[in-house]
């Protein structure tokens, strides 16, 4: 059953709704984990700096997918939020086939620029081989990724953020058991740590799909629904195609900072990866609580309830003050020990330490600003305003191509480890002047003639 988000405390229902979404997004950071801690151990410190240099092209790809399939659902939670059951599958049924139209567009684009992108990235040469062996096999599981997010964010929209955590969790413990067959008993390197993520993304997606199928008739669209419906399309592509790009501008600027860290050796870039995957485990309530906001701000848009929605951005910013401090602490005190997980008995941890403390004691400072992005950006998704958040990612990318020429231009590691701080600090800023902005357009709207049918993409 999902949960109400327009009924109730804001701050009870948000926490709620964020809790399953939190340990989900946990469990599927350690996807990406479970391959660089194995890869560490039994392939190599090389075969681990070559997964991570292509992290950043992996959050290029996927997450332009994700910003897509996450903006199909937006209409979906509207529509719920309108109590509008027709629109909901209609919503479903379009969502479906423009995620189709995504896979076979970005599986082509994907494999056919990953070599000159590896390139373009300065990737080393001592790892580009299997770097574009596991990028390439991932980016062929594409649909696999596109289709547990849509159905997913389809289960979020109408409050329900528990089922995709149970599929999630499951088939995190398979990647694991597939990871350590293909890798040390299959001996396929990194390309069997590609392949366990593929499988296990595909079984999440499919648990998903039989799940609704059987038990959330709501969101199971007619026969007569299966074709593109232009308005749904127009409404879709509106939201969805700003946050694809939000996605998009935002990891090409990870990308570039990939490319400055990557000059500094293959050293560097296992202790970067390491430490970028740890933060991204503790980050993950920042994002989920984003998750959350999206679709608290689609369903009470879709109600008609402005005030509704600043009051939830209020509780929202007040639990992820106390979250980010909390996960500054962490940091701080699990760096040292987090690292060995990732390396071999024989690497020396000092080697290691000073490259990854520079760039995450640099980057725990700024969670705070990082944890507004994610309110402030997926409110106004929710509510159908596409634009300005997407402006946010510009503001990201060009802070980050800021920091990241300059240190290359002087060969400042120091520099480099800036580029994601700067990035938030900007980026954070940004959003919460364009919300102030937005939430005065939705109090206008909403307090006229609103009937709960169209999206804003202002």
């Amino acid at each position: 059953m999902g949960i109400d988000l327009t009924k109730g405390n804001p701050l009870t229902v948000i926490l709620r709704f964020t809790l399953p979404l939190f340990i989900g997004n946990v469990f599927q950071q350690l996807y990406n984990m479970a391959d660089t801690i194995i890869v560490g151990h039994f392939v190599g410190q090389d075969a681990l700096a070559a997964v991570g240099s292509t992290g950043t092209i992996m959050f290029l790809v996927l997450g332009f997918s994700m910003g897509l399939t996450s903006g199909f659902a937006v209409l979906t939670s509207q529509r719920y939020g309108a109590r509008d059951p027709k629109g909901v599958k209609i919503s479903v049924a379009n969502g479906i086939l423009l995620s189709v139209i995504l896979i076979i567009v970005l599986t082509a684009v994907s494999l056919l620029s990953m070599k000159p992108l590896l390139r373009l990235m300065n990737t080393p040469e001592a790892i580009f081989q299997d770097a574009y062996t596991y990028i390439s096999i991932i980016c062929m599981g594409i649909v696999c990724s596109v289709f547990y997010n849509l159905f997913s964010a389809l289960l979020r929209a109408i409050g329900n953020s528990r089922v995709p955590l149970y599929f999630l969790v499951f088939s995190a413990c398979l990647n694991v058991v597939l990871d350590l067959v293909l890798i040390i008993a299959g001996h396929l390197g990194v390309a069997g740590a590609a392949i366990a993520t593929d499988i296990s993304q595909g079984i999440s997606a499919f648990l998903c799909m039989i799940y609704i199928w059987k038990k959330v008739r709501e969101l199971v669209p007619e026969k007569n629904m299966w074709t593109i419906h232009p308005q749904a399309t127009a409404a879709q592509l509106n939201v969805g195609l700003p946050m694809a790009l939000q996605f998009a501008i935002t990891a090409s600027g990870t990308v570039i900072m990939q490319a400055a860290i990557n000059l500094f050796g293959a050293t560097a870039v296992a202790a970067y990866t390491a430490a970028n995957k740890l933060q991204n485990v503790i980050t993950q309530g920042m994002l989920s609580m984003g998750e959350t906001m999206a679709s608290y701000g689609g369903q009470n848009y879709g109600k008609g309830d402005a005030q509704r929605i600043r009051k939830g951005v209020r509780a929202a910013l007040m639990a992820e003050v106390v979250y980010s401090l909390f996960s500054m602490a962490v940091v701080w005190c699990l760096l040292r020990p987090a690292l060995g997980l990732f390396f071999a008995s024989d690497v020396n941890i000092d080697d290691m330490l000073p490259w990854a403390g520079v760039y995450l004691h640099t980057c725990s400072f700024f969670y705070i600003p990082l944890s507004m992005i994610f309110i402030f950006r997926n409110i106004m998704q929710g509510c159908g305003y596409g634009f300005l958040p997407m402006m946010g990612g510009v503001v990201e990318f060009f802070c980050r191509l800021l920091m990241a020429a300059l240190a290359m231009h002087f060969m400042i590691y120091r520099l480099a480890a800036f580029c994601d701080p700067f990035a938030w600090l900007g980026a954070g800023l940004f959003t919460a002047v364009a919300y102030r902005y937005v939430i005065r357009r939705v109090e206008k709207t909403l307090g006229g003639s609103y009937t709960g049918t169209d999206a804003q993409t202002e």
